[in-house]
């Protein structure tokens, strides 16, 4: 469904910064039809970025910020930490008031609201690169000069990629250190996974291959069965059995508590990050 405004007019989308997440992000909203082509613009410094997406997509191809947020309703921020304010001052002296998406890390509403001025309406947002995949997890959080309909807005832009969810500012380090970080540690668990199934005797390509569709598998059921992981666990666990075996290795090992301190320890490095 086209993504619309309170009036039902499609919503005009830009990206400034079109790497790899918003170039992700541009391909999920145009295929999904949330924004057709002709309602999303994009800039980047690097141009060939643009024009890829361009000639791929047929959005439109934005020859500099300001040309951005002159076209869109609501802009996405999808630039390197360190370029946000140079990005806030082009949005801001182009006289136009966007509702501006932010996905760059460490970046605070507060200093948003300091570079767009204290009646801008923004939105932070914390995704992951699963986004690559159609598969985000994300969280977002808006400020107060957003209305209801913003929030609702974001939510629905963000929900046509994967998964979103409403939370207050203070959350996104916890989501940072969860959903943010997660993917890496996940894809060390299938390498583990998969070194396993190789000491084991089985060859690399097998191995990986059968590790990752596990993973996936048991996410799926996770979320399709709404059962909590200890339950699903259970019921693959008989007694004296295999499996049960390789559960009490992976205890004595640590795993779970090593899961949790890499959750806490990046959800402490974001909240570092976000005061400097």
């Amino acid at each position: 469904m086209v993504l619309c405004s309170e009036g039902m007019v499609p919503v005009k989308v830009g990206f400034i910064g079109a790497g790899m997440m918003a170039g992700a992000m541009i391909r999920g909203l145009v295929s999904s039809k949330t924004c057709p082509a002709d309602c999303v613009i994009a800039s980047d410094a690097y141009q060939p970025c643009v024009d890829g997406l361009a000639e791929e997509l047929g959005i439109t191809s934005g020859g500099s910020n300001k040309d951005v947020a002159l076209f869109a309703d609501l802009i996405v921020l999808a630039v390197k930490p360190q370029m946000v304010e140079d990005v806030c001052a082009d949005i801001k002296g182009s006289g136009t008031n966007p509702l501006v998406v932010s996905i760059a890390a460490g970046v605070t509403i507060e200093s948003l609201e300091g570079w767009l001025g204290s009646s801008a309406r923004v939105v932070r947002v914390m995704p992951n690169t699963p986004c690559l995949v159609g598969e985000l997890a994300a969280a977002y959080a808006p400020n107060a000069a957003c209305s209801a309909a913003d929030a609702a807005t974001v939510g629905s832009l963000l929900g046509a990629l994967g998964t979103a969810f409403k939370v207050k500012e203070a959350d996104l380090d916890a989501v940072t250190g969860l959903s943010g970080s997660g993917p890496a540690y996940v894809f060390q668990f299938i390498e583990a996974l998969s070194d396993g199934g190789v000491r084991a005797g089985l060859t690399r390509p097998i191995a990986t291959a059968l590790a990752a569709k596990t993973v996936r598998g048991a996410a799926t059921m996770v979320l399709q069965t709404g059962k909590h992981p200890g339950e699903l666990k259970d019921q693959v666990t008989s007694p004296g059995g295999t499996t049960i075996t390789g559960v009490h290795a992976l205890e004595q090992g640590g795993m779970r508590a090593a899961v949790m301190n890499a959750v806490l320890a990046a959800t402490a490095r974001s909240r570092e990050l976000g005061k400097k």
